[in-house]
């Protein structure tokens, strides 16, 4: 891998420079997304909203040392237009559907940089994130779940982020459903 660029290496050879690797929550967190936020206002002409979603955005529980942002734009909007923004404010594309591009910032040829960030950009609602984020605040013992959930799989999928998450998936999809019935018109 030595010399490789992060485009040149293999999804194997990511998941090894790049491991899942779990800590106890860091103040530093808000602080980072609220900085990252507040260049990416500057950066968009019109998002609907930017929000600090993910383990990191839930300060009772343990998670990778990744900021995760969401930002919805109006629908109507072409997603591709923002692309070359988010590019140009030092992220990566990572993936592209018609209605989700994801962005990630801060791996570098030599492993994480000192501050990581997957930016997730997507239309106004497409946001169950925020449902999800929202009941871990609202009920911690759930949230204490998830997080016991997070560390059995963090040595087991180590190095295999899609299993990983595939792992977490029915866990978050049930707990995403009640919030949105609990909280069924707050976004």
């Amino acid at each position: 891998m030595m010399g490789k660029k992060l485009s040149e290496m293999t999804l194997e050879e990511l998941w090894q420079l790049f491991p899942i690797y779990l800590t106890e929550h860091q103040l530093c967190w808000q602080e980072w997304y609220s900085e990252e936020e507040y260049l990416l206002k500057n950066t968009f002409s019109s998002t609907e909203r930017i929000s600090h979603i993910g383990s990191t955005a839930i300060s009772s529980i343990w998670a990778k040392p990744i900021i995760d942002i969401l930002v919805e734009i109006p629908e109507g909007r072409n997603l591709l237009d923002y692309k070359a923004l988010i590019i140009n404010s030092g992220y990566i594309c990572m993936s592209q559907s018609e209605n989700r591009l994801s962005f990630n910032k801060g791996y570098t040829e030599n492993g994480f940089a000192e501050r990581v960030f997957h930016l997730h950009l997507r239309y106004v609602g497409d946001n169950d994130e925020l449902y999800f984020r929202d009941y871990l605040i609202e009920y911690p013992e759930v949230a204490k779940e998830y997080e016991e959930l997070k560390l059995r799989l963090w040595k087991k999928y180590e190095h295999n982020r899609d299993a990983y998450t595939n792992a977490k998936t029915e866990f978050v999809k049930g707990y995403t459903e009640k919030a949105k019935i609990l909280y069924w018109n707050r976004y």
